[in-house]
């Protein structure tokens, strides 16, 4: 297998863990043994609205309970708070976004969610505010990047670099990360295709060619009863919801394998036998 540098662990603590989240942490993990590489935990936590300490605990608690292992990063919630919270990195944000600005390559965007239904049956957003020319200063308006002459997923067209609230958009937070922390190898969800898509090219403007030349593993999602994709919503197949019933953490690995359809046993995420694609 080819060797990489460092990867990535990168949970949001909007809430409680379920079983799609262990098994994409574990796939990291097996990867990252295979491959040599070590492994940062990186909490995404600038939705500042949706992160409640209970679910910042349940990321620790989690990767306890299973076993998974991490290199750098913060190992408890006050050591997150004090030194690994995204907020530390704001600096690093705000230059990526003066560069954007600088180059006259974003505009601003006073759409609502409403009024992109009602531009698209599907709220995408169309370019609709590209030509009012707002002022990038104006209160309540978000950053999207023009991306007229790149060959982006129709979702990823014009995507949001800076929110409403001041705050970087997580494909630019992410790049950056990525880029600041050296990571040379991404596991994914298949489901985020289409960001690695946006962040590629955003990288492409930034001039960040090392996130152009990692490697990106998408790997398929868990699904219930083989078509709903899980969600933290889905407090049954939360790992805390496990934890609480007293099962143990092989069966939540065999639960993994048997959703994945694999043809043999897995106990632990040593047992995955991953593949870069």
């Amino acid at each position: 297998m080819q060797q990489f540098t460092s990867t990535r662990i990168a949970p949001t603590p909007s809430g409680f863990l379920h079983l799609g989240n262990a098994y994409s942490f574990a796939l990291t993990a097996a990867l990252a043994k295979r491959s040599g590489a070590q492994i940062l935990l990186r909490i995404d936590d600038l939705d500042r609205k949706r992160v409640k300490s209970e679910y910042l605990a349940d990321i620790f608690d989690t990767l306890s309970y299973l076993e998974i292992p991490w290199d750098t990063g913060p190992r408890d919630y006050h050591e997150y708070e004090a030194t690994f919270s995204q907020v530390h990195r704001m600096a690093l944000y705000e230059d990526a976004l003066r560069q954007l600005r600088a180059k006259g390559v974003v505009f601003a965007c006073d759409c609502s969610r409403t009024t992109l239904l009602n531009g698209h049956p599907q709220g995408v957003y169309t370019g609709a505010c590209k030509t009012k020319r707002l002022s990038l200063d104006t209160p309540g308006c978000s950053w999207r990047i023009d991306t007229a002459a790149a060959a982006l997923p129709e979702y990823m067209q014009y995507f949001v670099v800076r929110k409403k609230d001041g705050f970087p958009a997580y494909q630019l937070a992410s790049l950056v990360d990525d880029t600041h922390f050296g990571i040379d190898l991404v596991v994914r969800g298949s489901d985020l295709w289409e960001s690695t898509q946006a962040q590629t090219y955003l990288a492409e403007v930034l001039g960040y060619p090392a996130f152009r030349d990692a490697t990106f593993c998408h790997h398929p999602l868990l699904t219930a009863n083989g078509q709903e994709k899980l969600s933290k919503s889905a407090g049954a197949t939360s790992v805390r919801y496990f934890r609480r019933q007293g099962i143990a953490k092989e069966e939540i690995y065999q639960t993994i394998g048997r959703l994945l359809g694999l043809a043999y046993p897995v106990y632990g995420w040593q047992d995955l036998v991953p593949s870069i694609g």
